[in-house]
């Protein structure tokens, strides 16, 4: 019965916490990265990594170790883009795992969709997973399902 009234009461505190809008700093952590990623801000983002960060699109089936692989890769990937925004739907956190629901928006030259000329519109929805750590301030590993199977069907039509 003690252990039942523990548990009713942890679960209560986090719903004060929301009820209440405050937001985890694990989550507070993950959206300045997000920002930080969205905006291109590399002296930012630079701040976020290790040595062992790792940067994965298991989707595509990518994997980034590195601060300076990872970002290379993001150099590489924001090149020729106009926009890229990523609306969070929802978001919630275990500990250090917080995982981001939300659409991904991209508005970049066709080149880099293999239509050149062009000026591509793309909205797809995806799920990040961040494992970070607040007392560094570093994410330990990022996470990304995209749903390349809706970007493809828009670049078809485009």
């Amino acid at each position: 019965m003690r252990s039942l009234l523990i548990i009713i009461v942890f679960f209560l505190s986090f719903s004060t916490l929301a009820s209440n809008g405050q937001i985890p700093p694990e989550q507070k952590l993950a959206l300045n990265y997000i920002h930080a990623l969205t905006n291109n801000d590399m002296k930012k983002l630079s701040t976020f990594y290790s040595r062992e960060s790792i940067f994965q699109d298991k989707t595509a089936d990518k994997k980034y170790v590195g601060r300076s692989h990872i970002l290379e890769f993001i150099h590489r990937a924001h090149e020729g883009l106009i926009e890229y925004k990523f609306t969070v739907e929802h978001m919630f956190n275990s500990g250090s795992l917080v995982v981001i629901v939300g659409s991904y928006s991209y508005k970049g030259l066709g080149r880099l969709f293999g239509k050149p000329g062009k000026v591509i519109n793309i909205s797809v929805s995806g799920v990040t997973t961040l494992d970070v750590d607040v007392k560094n301030h570093r994410i330990k590993k990022h996470v990304d399902m995209i749903d390349y199977q809706t970007m493809n069907d828009q670049l078809e039509v485009q």
